[in-house]
């Protein structure tokens, strides 16, 4: 008998569908080390039974091309969970943020789609700053920082007016400006270390969102 409280039946093997770029692929890590399958490997721990994620993402992909990617892939529209992590390639290939604003809300639309219908089991992930790390050295840092704040700020808003969850791991990200370690060896991507921050973020409030 299911708890009257929750619903929650702990039989279920639920699914779930990661929607991004090159930090829902996991860029440079192994596959063990990508952020979806972290989180999968410990709600399994935590006793909820989940599939592999399966993982539409591509490093480089902008908002339009994740659209685009996600209509050839056509998934069903029956994920248990479903994330959302994408920008980074808008802001540096220096598109408009109003572009950004467009099609951002179209994917989180697309994303609630795939989950049934159900906005409480979508999450969006924020875009971290990489202009902490090697690669940026050289650039205009502050302007990087300064354009993923805004386009942060967009997905937050949007992620509010579709009452999704929305995860702030930037701050995260800019530890590795002291902390290298958090930097794959490609000297921009996350490390394995700093997904599993990511993961320890998200984990409580993903499992209070599946029961």
């Amino acid at each position: 008998m299911m708890n009257q409280e929750t619903d929650f039946d702990a039989s279920l093997t639920r699914s779930y569908l990661a929607l991004g770029d090159s930090y829902t692929i996991g860029e440079s890590v192994k596959e063990d080390e990508r952020y979806p399958v972290l989180l999968a490997k410990k709600l399994n721990e935590k006793q909820i039974k989940i599939d592999t994620p399966r993982i539409i993402a591509c490093t480089g992909w902008t908002t339009d091309e994740l659209i685009s990617a996600i209509q050839t892939q056509n998934p069903p529209n029956n994920y248990d969970l479903v994330s959302l992590l994408i920008g980074v390639n808008n802001q540096y290939r220096d598109y408009p943020i109003r572009t950004y604003c467009i099609e951002f809300e179209q994917l989180l639309k697309i994303a609630i789609q795939q989950a049934k219908g159900n906005a409480k089991r979508v999450f969006i992930v924020s875009i971290p700053d990489y202009s902490v790390t090697p690669f940026a050295s050289n650039s205009n840092t502050a302007k990087i920082a300064q354009e993923i704040d805004n386009h942060n700020q967009i997905a937050q808003e949007i992620s509010k007016k579709y009452q999704v969850k929305y995860f702030d791991i930037t701050p995260i990200s800019r530890k590795a400006k002291n902390d290298l370690s958090l930097i794959a060896d490609d000297g921009l991507h996350p490390s394995g270390k700093m997904y599993a921050e990511w993961t320890h973020l998200m984990l409580d409030e993903v499992v209070m969102m599946l029961k």
